[in-house]
């Protein structure tokens, strides 16, 4: 049973935790299967030197009995260790500590800290996100709407909040495979069954998923989170509507918060100027139009310099068609289609649900690289 200190609370020890259990290496994250080694667990004691308290990871600086250069242990985003209780003061330079988690597949004292004990107190395991946030603040209140009747996607005036997804990996709909949070098979046999892939769209897919996910961009190069993609950021985002404008701002939670627009006026999705139509973007070109209550947003012209998740390829003849369709207060509907004859034999679907959290807006997370 995993247990949670809330903030505020005094401790009587101090320990820092992952936000999640790794049990074995088909469950590791992007980042730890990455740069760490699952397969051979290390423990380490040693005390305290330094505390980075910095995006993307967390790191403590220790040093071990007999060694002359600190260890490295890297933890969870600082967003993620603040919801779970924790702060840059929860442990301080001189303190004894115990970790255990896995070591650096390039030799380098460096360690993923899955758990780390102090005082030799019991670890528990933080189970704090933002989508178990969001969860936790259900309300029992009327779907938003607009004074022209059409529902709102985002927050009434004077309020705030964001949406995050219930989901953030991608398959086809009706398909059913193995995989981490990020993306990564449980077993590489299973690639095959996770789209419609052409056959090179398969090879390239198994290279990533073997290596992986290494070299995606959104992590390595802070790429944005494109395509469909960017409704699966686990710090959630926000669609902003500017009714005068007839536009909606899509803002993503996490990366470089970045955004760009949807337009509602009518426009086609082609401008008919070469030179746009042939300028292919991060988040291509963007437009919509109401069926009732659901948004229907027709997206292409995105170039090839990102992933979708999990490494999944596609080409600059990707067209997306997407449905937004807030059911009530608290939950949006997102379906998806992709329809790429470059990368897949045929169109395919996947749906999910936003939940939405009520007040503030996504944490600051921005993709800068203080990885060791």
């Amino acid at each position: 049973m995993s247990r949670y200190i809330k903030p505020g609370k005094k401790l009587c020890s101090v320990f820092f935790v992952l936000l999640y259990l790794i049990t074995s290496a088909g469950q590791a994250h992007h980042g730890v299967a990455v740069k760490f080694d699952p397969q051979q667990p290390l423990s380490l004691n040693g005390r305290v030197t330094k505390i980075d308290w910095s995006n993307p990871h967390a790191h403590i600086f220790m040093v071990t009995e007999g060694e002359a250069e600190d260890w490295y242990v890297e933890l969870e985003s600082p967003v993620v260790l603040e919801w779970n209780g924790w702060s840059e003061t929860s442990l301080k330079p001189g303190d004894s500590i115990r970790v255990e988690g896995f070591p650096a597949r390039d030799g380098s004292p460096q360690i993923w800290g899955e758990r780390v004990v102090h005082d030799s107190v019991e670890v528990f395991y933080g189970d704090v996100s933002a989508l178990s946030l969001a969860r936790g603040e259900v309300q029992d209140r009327p779907l938003p709407r607009w004074q022209d009747g059409l529902p709102r996607l985002g927050a009434a005036p004077g309020e705030e909040g964001y949406w995050v997804p219930d989901t953030t990996v991608m398959m086809e709909e009706g398909v059913n495979v193995a995989m981490t949070s990020y993306g990564l098979l449980n077993n590489i046999n299973d690639a095959g069954k996770v789209a419609p892939f052409k056959n090179w769209a398969l090879k390239l897919y198994e290279f990533r998923q073997q290596n992986f996910l290494r070299s995606d961009p959104t992590f390595v190069e802070c790429r944005p989170p494109a395509g469909p993609r960017k409704f699966q950021a686990p710090f959630g985002l926000q669609l902003l509507e500017d009714k005068d404008w007839q536009r909606i701002f899509v803002v993503a939670g996490g990366g470089n918060q970045d955004w760009h627009l949807i337009y509602t006026d009518g426009r086609g999705i082609n401008t008919g100027f070469p030179v746009d139509n042939d300028n292919v973007l991060y988040y291509g070109r963007n437009v919509a139009h109401w069926e009732g209550d659901t948004l229907v947003i027709n997206s292409e012209g995105y170039n090839e310099k990102f992933w979708l998740t999990g490494g999944l390829p596609h080409t600059t003849m990707m067209k997306v068609t997407e449905k937004l369709t807030r059911t009530d207060f608290n939950t949006m509907h997102y379906e998806v289609t992709i329809d790429d004859p470059g990368a897949y034999t045929r169109p395919w679907s996947m749906n999910w649900n936003l939940i939405w959290r009520e007040g503030g807006d996504p944490p600051e997370y921005f993709c800068q690289d203080n990885r060791l």
